[in-house]
């Protein structure tokens, strides 16, 4: 998936902080989005392997979670929603397409590596490769709560967005 679907819902993992704890929404919208970029920036040193962790990221973020539910503060809510939108990043790569120079042939067998295991894991390709007409979908599919969820300050951050996922699409 492009990146720009990794960072919208990384945002919409914080969508329940409106209603829970507004106060605590914009620094969680903000992980989020950080969470759901981070492990993309390995893209020029081993992409989806050296910042991608599937399950590391997805373990840290249960206890994350547990110290943002009983101790709620912009620390605990920032580190807790990095996590689970860096997780779910790491995660949702494996339903893409692989690591191929023309991702639309689908030859690749590695969509993400996971480290615990030390091994590739395969693509399922639910998107069959970053950009394609299915990402852009969920991509905006992604946007529409935030745009309704969010003020001002943000919902430019939201568009902004959307717009350089319909550039790379």
């Amino acid at each position: 998936m492009m990146l720009p679907t990794h960072v919208l819902a990384g945002m919409l993992l914080a969508a329940p902080l409106v209603r829970v704890a507004p106060e605590l929404a914009p620094v969680g919208l903000v992980a989020g989005f950080l969470g759901g970029l981070v492990p993309d920036l390995d893209m020029y040193t081993g992409h989806r392997r050296t910042l991608h962790y599937p399950v590391y990221y997805s373990v840290l973020s249960v206890p994350a979670l547990v110290a943002a539910a009983v101790a709620q503060s912009a620390l605990t809510v920032a580190v807790a929603l990095f996590l689970l939108g860096a997780a779910l990043h790491s995660v949702a790569d494996m339903y893409g397409g692989g690591l191929e120079l023309r991702p639309w042939e689908g030859n690749s067998d590695r969509a993400v590596y996971d480290h615990h295991r030390e091994t590739w894991v395969a693509p399922r390709r639910g998107v069959r490769y970053d950009g394609a007409v299915e990402d852009l979908a969920l991509s905006v599919g992604l946007s529409v709560p935030l745009l309704v969820l969010v003020d001002p300050p943000l919902r430019a951050v939201v568009i902004g967005t959307l717009a350089v996922a319909v550039v790379y699409t």
